[in-house]
């Protein structure tokens, strides 16, 4: 493994294209207008595999996009690790926030990267810190230094919901049986602080639709005396929570973990600066539920958040109107034991409680899952821990995550396996949002400390 540094440096123009590349095709599951650029990227990810020394590799079908499956098995008696990611984007809207064209990407340097961060749709989420990982494996299986067997899942429907996924991995049990799931799609706490995610907010996301009259009317012959559906929803929504920040759907807390004060504690012992925090988003101030820090609110507490919200007239100039309908996408981050069906019946029932006469509403579910806490006891976590030690010269700190990736409860159900969260990005990559990026310091250490994880946990194995 001490070759891992030559390699990368001899290799290094190589692997900036080829994620460049990769980052230009369109890959936005969310849109069927981008289908044929999803496939073509599937079609990219498994030459790549190929040439990265993979013995089998299978481009998949579902009822959706196909899931890339790949395997270099060496000896059936070593352990197996499989690796997810995904190779679907988010919408890059919207466009006009961008400062370079989402899918023509560009490296800059920044404060946080001197060296330089390629900006991109998909750079950080999930194209580049997936890619680390088929770079990896070609740097062990080139140099004869795999020490264990290896197994990859790569899916095209993680930013909608993974559908075919919860399809596809109980058809194929015995295919994708491991010893461990590692994955790359969260981050660390800076690139100073190497910290490792042991833990996994679920996620409830529905739409709603408020109906008033049968058809838009004139708002001078009609305001005042038919309810407005954007008036409407807009009240229902600031109902959602108190004057406290917290969530008013009844039953929602029922099962939420409550942490001891001890392990607040401990949490709280993660560097972090509020100052720096709001300067980075351009804000005065903080905001959330009452009685928790900045910290325990995007990850340890359950949240409800307005995605999007629309309806009557929003092009130029004005139009004296009362639309018919009006919409809004909420997602909700839960926490452990939180139930993501559950959930979303709880807010279906409770938002059309709170709906007053003169509309009718209409809630429809569109995806979710569960939260997830991975040990910090195991081998697999002391092999990852190990692994950022060698590399970053620190012992990581373990952190829970705000994010969700709902498959990892389901990996867990169906596969027997716990997960490690191996995450080389930073809370600034602007993930979601326009002008995301990814250091290219990151993407070179994430691919240079991933062949140190397969070193460790084969020997802790033995």
């Amino acid at each position: 493994m001490n070759t891992i540094k030559s390699y990368l440096q001899e290799n290094n123009d190589r692997f900036l294209s080829e994620l460049m590349a990769l980052l230009k095709v369109p890959s936005i599951s969310a849109d069927s207008a981008y289908k044929n650029d999803v496939i073509k990227t599937a079609d990219m990810i498994v030459e790549s595999l190929e040439k990265a020394g993979c013995d089998k590799v299978e481009l998949c079908e579902t009822p959706g996009y196909p899931i890339i499956y790949a395997e270099k098995i060496i000896d059936k008696d070593l352990p197996t690790i499989l690796v997810y990611g995904h190779y679907d984007v988010q919408p890059p809207d919207p466009i006009d926030l961008w400062d370079s064209p989402p899918f023509e990407p560009v490296i800059k340097k920044t404060d946080l990267h001197p060296e330089g961060a390629i900006f991109a749709r998909g750079s950080s989420d999930d194209k580049g810190q997936m890619y680390m990982h088929i770079k990896a494996l070609e740097y062990m299986t080139s140099t004869d230094q795999l020490p264990c067997n290896v197994k990859f899942m790569i899916e095209g429907e993680e930013e909608v919901g993974s559908e075919s996924l919860a399809w596809f991995v109980p058809r194929n049990v015995e295919k994708l049986s491991n010893d461990v799931i590692l994955i790359s799609d969260t981050g660390m706490i800076s690139n100073n602080i190497p910290s490792i995610t042991t833990g996994l907010r679920g996620l409830s996301y529905v739409e709603v639709e408020v109906t008033g009259p049968n058809r838009d009317l004139h708002s001078g012959i009609y305001g005042g005396a038919v309810a407005n559906p954007i008036n409407v929803l807009s009240k229902m929504i600031a109902e959602l929570h108190d004057e406290n920040n917290h969530i008013t759907i009844p039953g929602f807390y029922d099962k939420v973990e409550e942490l001891s004060s001890e392990e607040r504690a401990e949490m709280a012992k993660a560097p972090f600066s509020l100052d720096a925090y709001k300067k980075s988003l351009d804000i005065d101030a903080v905001y959330g539920e009452k009685g928790f820090t900045t910290n325990e609110r995007n990850s340890i507490r359950p949240t409800l958040d307005v995605n999007g919200i629309w309806g009557g007239y929003t092009g130029e100039g004005a139009k004296t109107v009362i639309a018919s309908k009006a919409y809004a996408k909420i997602s909700m981050r839960l926490v452990p034991h939180q139930d993501w069906n559950e959930i979303t019946q709880l807010f279906k029932t409770h938002f059309e409680n709170i709906a007053p006469e003169g509309v009718k509403v209409k809630v429809t579910p569109h995806h979710g899952g569960q939260g997830y806490v991975t040990p910090i006891d195991n081998i697999a976590y002391q092999a990852a821990s190990k692994a950022y030690e060698k590399t970053f010269g620190k012992v990581p700190i373990p952190q829970r995550s705000g994010g969700s990736i709902p498959i990892v409860a389901l990996f867990e159900q169906e596969l027997k396996s716990k997960t490690i969260l191996m995450g080389f990005g930073l809370n600034s990559d602007a993930i979601h949002s326009p002008n995301e990026h990814f250091g290219i310091w990151n993407y070179l250490k994430g691919i240079e400390t991933i062949p140190w994880f397969y070193k460790y946990f084969t020997e802790l194995n033995s």
